[in-house]
C-alpha cells in the first residue's frame, strides 16, 4: 500500500516537471492537479506507515484526487510522462478502492 502511494506521488511529481519544462498553457490543469495529488499521497502515506485513525479519510481522498489526476492525464496520452502518471494514479485507485472495501 504505501509503495503504491509512494510511486504515484513520484510519478506526480515527475509529471508535473516535465509539464513545467514544456511551457505549455494548455498543461496547467495537468500540473496543478499532478502537485495536488502527489502531496495527497505522499500525506497518505505517512498516515498508514503510523496506523493513523485518520487513514480511511485521506484514503477517499486520495483516491478522488488520484482519479481527477488520471483523467486529465488521459486528455495528453500522447506524452509519455502523462500515460506513465495515469497508469500509476489508476493503481493507486484501485489500491484505494480495495482498501475501502476490506474495511
Amino acid at each position: 500500500m504505501i509503495d503504491t502511494l509512494y510511486f504515484c506521488a513520484a510519478q506526480c511529481t515527475h509529471c508535473y516537471d516535465a509539464c513545467h519544462l514544456e511551457n505549455n498553457d494548455n498543461m496547467k490543469l495537468c500540473m496543478i492537479n499532478d502537485q495536488d495529488c502527489s502531496d495527497i499521497c505522499r500525506l497518505t502515506g505517512q498516515l498508514v506507515e503510523r496506523n493513523s485513525p485518520n487513514t480511511d479519510i485521506f484514503l477517499k481522498l486520495c483516491q478522488q484526487m488520484s482519479e481527477r489526476c488520471a483523467n486529465e492525464c488521459d486528455h495528453h496520452k500522447n506524452i509519455a510522462h502523462c500515460d506513465k502518471c495515469a497508469d500509476a494514479c489508476r493503481k493507486c485507485v484501485d489500491m484505494c478502492r480495495e482498501y475501502e472495501m476490506a474495511h
